[in-house]
């Protein structure tokens, strides 16, 4: 379900950019920002920029074709359209058309270039003679070009006298001739011409009063089938009685529905054909890569809450704890990326900013290299998982129970319960024994006879050790090994080898102590001892200790020897017939 949903996400925002994209001839919105404060800084008064004078005297200052430029477009701002009239070359118009519709003209052609041309005032010239290395006639400068109906027409200024005979820089009479075209392509089309006639003029934010009510006409009509829909999709959703299903739910019906808004308003927002300033702002898409970032962290919420589900079925519960610093980090990549196409699409050079991260990164990763190999280390420690929370074990020479494993350190309480505080960095290069992923325990004695014990004395204790492994129900049958390894400075060595099935070290005490007293129980009746490391003096005639049971255990050796029994082995059918009789506790 989460894929799908993020695949939806994603081919949404690609079909979005991929509809925008093909639009053209829009400024970016740092150069109508620049544009609107170099404006303002000439308007002042305060700080007057000084003019050099260039060209005929002329009360319209049309001695130079930027000067005419700008003198067109301050008298269409202050819509003082006569006075803009006076910009056109209006002789020999077409017919249908007079010097009467100069105002009309006027206000048409500022409604052209509005949506269709961004006229670069520093690329015209200011000499009173225009470019002569443009390609045109000595008397006509190009202001631009505008698309219509899928041709290009050029707009043009041209070098006309005045009534005095004076040459003065005006919009070209071919210019002037195609403007009713451009303004039926590039106007405000049927609707608005209709809307504007209705509604009082008003402006805000480069937006007239009509469009901004069939931009709320829009969104409302967009909530209006995307809100049901959303809301639709999240109640079959949460028909699945699931705690993922109510997130995904509240997830279609909150940032994804808003993203379909936005959306839908975004790709149809050239309905209201807005101004080239708009389009700048629109394009930029502050708001529409806001919704974007909220969706996609909101998705890779539900990704965390999805494999941590996941995780927690499998038993690995540790990756869950490494799971939220990750996509923590995953969350401010998303934001640097969000923010650096977003800087791009308004205008500034990302290849600066990425330049100046770069070098900054560097600075950063050397200032936090402790923190960056301790982060490694915890990574490590999670996904190899050599030690889990709550396991026993030994760590260098440190034995305890770990408590934490942080993104820094990690958190062993010892035995004397004190708290150790190991860095990660550190922790992976040391030498981990995790006692509590024993299956089972070993059982492991050398038993030291006295030097005085009779060969067939040890034959008998071997034996009945065997016996004792072999019946008691907490020894498991193999391998177990009891034998006579040899001898010692002091005393004759049997070795005791076996496993202990449990993992409870209570448990396991328990079992050695009945096991060492059952030995202690054989010592006694086979008439020997435990040795102790000592210096004995014999004396010729003294009798040895327990005779009387050395008899006994040396008589049921010789009994064993008749028979044709191995003594000191057991057979199959005997080790069998003796395997958890000797029940625990007793």
């Amino acid at each position: 379900m989460v894929r799908c949903l993020l695949l939806a996400v994603l081919c949404s925002v690609v079909v979005w950019n991929g509809a925008l994209a093909e639009e053209t001839g829009a400024p970016a919105f740092t150069e109508i920002i620049a544009d609107d404060h170099k404006s303002a800084g000439d308007s002042a008064g305060d700080t007057p920029r000084k003019l050099v004078k260039a060209g005929p005297d002329d009360e319209f200052d049309r001695g130079v074709p930027r000067r005419a430029v700008e003198g067109f477009f301050r008298a269409v701002r202050e819509d003082d359209f006569a006075r803009a009239a006076n910009y056109l070359d209006l002789r020999n118009l077409p017919s249908g058309l007079s010097v009467a519709d100069g105002p009309e003209l006027a206000r048409q052609l500022k409604v052209v270039l509005d949506r269709a041309l961004w006229v670069e005032m520093d690329l015209l010239s200011t000499s009173p003679e225009g470019h002569s290395d443009d390609g045109l006639p000595s008397y006509r400068d190009l202001v631009g070009e505008v698309e219509a109906n899928g041709r290009k027409y050029d707009i043009l200024l041209q070098h006309v006298p005045r009534n005095d005979g004076i040459f003065v820089w005006v919009f070209s009479s071919k210019t002037v001739s195609i403007i009713p075209l451009l303004y039926e392509a590039r106007g405000y089309g049927p609707l608005g011409e209709k809307l504007v006639t209705v509604l009082p003029e008003w402006k805000f934010f480069g937006m007239e009063l009509w469009q901004w009510v069939l931009l709320l006409l829009m969104i409302t009509l967009a909530a209006a089938i995307m809100v049901p829909v959303c809301f639709l999709l999240g109640w079959i959703i949460r028909r699945r009685h699931t705690d993922m299903a109510v997130l995904v739910a509240a997830f279609v019906r909150g940032p994804l529905c808003l993203l379909l808004i936005v959306g839908s308003v975004r790709v149809n927002f050239d309905i209201l054909r807005p101004s080239l300033a708009t389009q700048a702002f629109v394009n930029g898409g502050t708001l529409y890569y806001l919704v974007i970032l909220w969706v996609l962290i909101r998705l890779v919420g539900l990704f965390r809450e999805y494999w941590s589900s996941k995780l927690l079925a499998r038993g690995r519960e540790q990756s869950v704890v490494l799971l939220r610093p990750l996509l923590t980090a995953f969350n401010i990549l998303l934001v640097f990326v969000v923010l650096v196409v977003w800087l791009d699409n308004i205008g500034f050079s990302v290849t600066t900013v990425l330049a100046g991260l770069g070098i900054g990164g560097i600075a950063l990763a050397l200032a936090t290299q402790k923190s960056i190999e301790n982060f490694i280390g915890a990574l490590t420690l999670y996904l190899a998982a050599p030690v889990r929370v709550g396991d026993f074990c030994k760590i260098g020479s440190r034995t305890g129970t770990v408590e934490e494993i942080g993104l820094r350190a990690t958190k062993i309480r010892t035995l004397e319960n004190t708290l150790v505080i190991v860095t990660n960095a550190e922790l992976s290069n040391l030498q981990i024994e995790n006692i509590s992923q024993r299956q089972r325990f070993r059982f492991h004695r050398h038993l030291p006879l006295h030097c005085h014990t009779s060969p067939d004395q040890i034959r008998c204790v071997v034996r009945e050790i065997r016996k004792l492994l072999c019946a008691h129900e907490m020894v498991e049958a193999a391998p177990l090994r009891v034998n006579f390894t040899g001898f010692v400075d002091y005393a004759l060595q049997v070795e005791l080898h076996c496993y202990i099935e449990t993992t409870d070290i209570n448990i396991y005490k328990s079992v050695v102590e009945d096991i060492q007293l059952r030995v202690l129980d054989i010592l006694s009746a086979a008439g020997t001892g435990y040795a102790i490391p000592a210096r004995m003096e014999y004396q010729a005639g003294a009798p040895d200790p327990d005779t009387e049971a050395r008899q006994r255990a040396e008589q049921t050796v010789e009994e064993l020897r008749r028979s044709g029994d191995t003594m000191t082995a057991l057979s199959e059918e005997e080790i069998a017939r003796l395997e958890n009789t000797l029940k625990f506790p007793h």
